[in-house]
């Protein structure tokens, strides 16, 4: 066995498996720069390595696998410079983000092209950049203690990291629900979705880690793989497909608040709350990303988005009040839906130019013989 370990991931080998475990508990394992680049190093190197078989993926402490980037940080970046009073933050602000989205963005498309079995544990809180690391890899499973999301409307932002392309995949408009709202799923709903592959009780999940070390993933999950408990968003398709249908997120709200169904109320009102720009711009995004075909092409509109909103209040504001103050009350600039006009939309997918995101779409996922 061999070993390495880091600060923010650590590494080891054992057997046919190698080991990645992202390890900032005190901080829901959330990802940083350094810790994106370190596990694409890894995954260059036990691509080629004939004794590594499969690659698994898990988060340290009791918590979650990870709750997405550091967006303290992102706001610390976005923010700086914008009082005008320092010239050289300000022509640069932004910019550490952006390169971080960068190389996170191409790890998301890396992992979801990997020649060998990626097993990520999907345990716990699993958000965010979280998702980015875990939903693109092959094999994924989720516990009874999994909850997953995609919950950047509330903080002024849009769903990244090839988001906008597994909820665009999901059956219906459950995608459209999610990534409007930000509802965290559990291991049911994730597997209806399609944002996993497998359940397995969390109390088995330290066997079967192990045992990925010296059997093939599939002998080992034909061991523990098990019916996961019921979710919620089934009996809800009715409302969620005709609601979410609608051509607007006006309109959108509109329907649900004049549905019958009381989820279909209180999903309104969970609308209410998100950023009006955030929430047109996903909708688009999301719609958009239907279209584009494979994840390379998605991922290269969502860093154009993602970019434009480095320059918006919404997201400065939205970390703010529920980050950093705390106090759970952000002023949307604008306020409200209608003062949201096509033009602030269109300017979140304006290509960035010699900026682009450049990934190759001529190559797809080979079958791995396991």
């Amino acid at each position: 066995m061999t070993a390495a370990t880091d600060e923010q991931v650590l590494l080891r080998t054992e057997g046919r498996a190698a080991y990645i475990v992202l390890n900032r508990p005190k901080a829901l394992n959330a990802l940083t720069h350094a810790m994106v680049r370190r596990i694409e190093t890894a995954l260059d190197t036990w691509e080629t390595d004939p004794a590594v078989e499969t690659v698994v993926l898990t988060g340290a402490g009791e918590r979650g696998l990870c709750a997405g980037g550091d967006i303290r940080a992102i706001h610390d970046d976005a923010r700086a410079g914008r009082d005008g009073t320092d010239t050289a933050r300000a022509a640069t602000a932004g910019s550490a983000t952006a390169d971080f989205w960068r190389d996170e963005y191409r790890l998301n498309a890396r992992i979801a092209r990997y020649r060998k079995p990626y097993v990520a544990v999907m345990d716990g809180i699993v958000m965010g950049g979280g998702v980015g690391v875990s939903a693109h890899g092959s094999v994924r499973v989720v516990t009874e203690r999994s909850r997953i999301a995609m919950p950047e409307t509330g903080i002024g932002f849009v769903p990244d990291v090839g988001g906008t392309y597994l909820l665009g995949l999901a059956p219906g408009e459950l995608g459209t629900h999610l990534a409007l709202s930000g509802q965290q799923v559990g291991a049911r709903d994730a597997l209806l979705c399609g944002l996993a592959d497998h359940f397995v009780p969390s109390e088995l999940l330290p066997r079967l880690v192990a045992d990925l070390a010296a059997d093939p993933v599939r002998d080992v999950l034909a061991r523990y793989v098990a019916e996961a408990p019921p979710g919620v968003l089934a009996e809800q398709r009715e409302w969620i497909d005709a609601c979410y249908a609608a051509g607007s997120v006006e309109d959108i709200v509109d329907r649900l608040e004049g549905h019958g169904a009381q989820a279909a109320k209180e999903a309104a009102e969970t609308l209410h709350a998100k950023s009006p720009t955030a929430l047109k711009v996903t909708l688009t995004s999301l719609r958009r990303a239907r279209q584009l075909g494979p994840l390379e092409r998605v991922l290269t509109q969502e860093y154009r988005v993602s970019c434009a909103a480095l320059a918006s209040a919404d997201l400065v504001e939205g970390i703010r009040a529920q980050v950093v103050d705390k106090d759970r009350n952000p002023r949307w600039t604008p306020a409200t839906l209608a003062d949201v006009t096509d033009d602030d939309v269109a300017r979140y997918f304006a290509p960035l130019g010699a900026r682009e995101l450049a990934l190759a779409t001529d190559h797809f996922t080979q079958e791995v013989p396991w």
